[in-house]
């Protein structure tokens, strides 16, 4: 990464950032953070960062509720991501990195706007819609590091509540990334760096939850679909930037 310390900071507040949104709605860090650390640090370095931020502050939120997930409800969301994981992992090593800037713009802005508007799609229903939303979950999040609203359109239309909701993305989280990271690696940073990561997830881990005590649901949701899609509609702009200039 260049730029120094001013872009390393930079990342820092990104994690902070992103973090504290997953800890206030137990999804989100991807949708706010990944596409800025992919315009900082490249498509590959920026999902890898990604995956392994999200899922450190994940495991920090399932401490609060582990004994609320549904793990019997989990196994098949779970078992299909597996398996898409490494498509994902294929797909994002062989494009090019202006096409996987646009392409990752548009799939974090398609699925903030289907978030967005609580879409009821039949296919999301019943076993055969864990499957399928857990596939395109593993898929998304190993590609362009952005599982959780596959996740979120399966919750909707599986009528969980979000009591419910918060600690299954949150085991969903941890279990997805660490399958990323897997077969991806973990991401190459400096000392340094790592430090100011690891202070971000940690502040806010704990920013995200007095946030929760104070901050409405309903306008924390739009402030984290606003934000995700600013990013998403960012980093696509910026892929097309550079399509256009071949």
């Amino acid at each position: 990464m260049s730029g120094g310390w001013t872009a390393e900071l930079v990342l820092g507040g990104i994690v902070l950032a992103g973090a504290s949104v997953q800890r206030l709605a137990g999804i989100g860090f991807a949708l706010v953070a990944a596409p800025a650390l992919v315009l900082l640090l490249g498509p590959a370095q920026g999902v890898l960062l990604s995956n392994a931020a999200s899922g450190a502050i994940s495991l920090i939120g399932l401490a609060d509720g582990w004994r609320r997930v549904r793990l019997r409800a989990m196994v098949p969301l779970v078992a299909a991501a597996a398996c898409a994981v490494p498509a994902g992992a294929w797909v994002a090593a062989r494009l090019p990195q202006d096409v996987l800037l646009a392409g990752m713009g548009a799939l974090v802005s398609a699925a903030v706007l289907l978030v967005a508007y609580g879409a009821r799609l039949s296919a999301l229903r019943g076993s055969s819609g864990a499957l399928a939303a857990g596939a395109a979950s593993g898929f998304m999040n190993s590609a362009a590091g952005v599982g959780g609203p596959a996740m979120s359109l399966y919750a909707v239309n599986a009528d969980w509540p979000v009591r419910e909701f918060v600690p299954n993305a949150q085991f969903y989280g941890v279990t997805v990334n660490a399958l990323s990271l897997l077969v991806k690696g973990a991401p190459r940073l400096t000392s340094p760096v790592w430090l100011l990561v690891a202070a971000g997830i940690a502040g806010g881990a704990v920013a995200g939850k007095a946030l929760a005590d104070r901050i409405p649901e309903a306008r924390a949701r739009r402030l984290v679909l606003l934000l995700a899609l600013a990013g998403g509609l960012t980093t696509a702009a910026k892929g097309l930037w550079e399509l256009t200039a071949h």
